[in-house]
């Protein structure tokens, strides 16, 4: 399972020109689904996500999680993360797990970050999304739970 953090002042995504999840500071979680993930994997992700120290205290130091702060997710399921480009021009998914099995994760993914009281808003799974961000810093970083 891959994450994508960006920390941001705020975000939104719209699915057909209507916003469908939308918060304030916070982190943006993008995040891509492997057919052997499991449970392990969310529990793993999802408790570093929360306790990653990336936003700044009060003396400017990156020193607080997003627990810390009461920031908001954004949590938008993105199976290109584990795009494959090394033969070609054109990318090959074969390591991201097929809907049937991704949806489930994704899901509970995002309800084990909402059970840590992270107020938590969500793309659509499967949709053609917009995302509109304001990246703070910037701070973007990516997390592997199988390493």
């Amino acid at each position: 399972m891959r994450a994508l953090l960006q920390r941001v002042r705020c975000a939104k995504v719209e699915t057909a020109g209507r916003v469908i999840g939308e918060i304030g500071p916070g982190l943006l979680i993008l995040l891509g689904i492997r057919s052997e993930d499991t449970d392990d994997d969310i529990t793993y992700l999802v408790n570093k996500i929360a306790h990653l120290r990336i936003f700044e205290d009060n003396h400017g130091k990156i020193n607080l999680s997003l627990l810390e702060t009461a920031g908001e997710a954004l949590i938008v399921s993105q199976f290109t993360l584990y795009a494959d480009t090394r033969k070609g021009r054109r990318p090959g998914f074969s390591d991201a797990a097929p809907p049937d099995v991704a949806e489930p994760l994704y899901n509970r993914f995002c309800q084990a970050m909402a059970d840590l009281d992270v107020s938590v808003a969500t793309g659509r799974f499967g949709a053609m999304m917009d995302i509109t961000l304001i990246n703070q810093g910037p701070v973007t970083i990516l997390l592997e739970s199988e390493k």
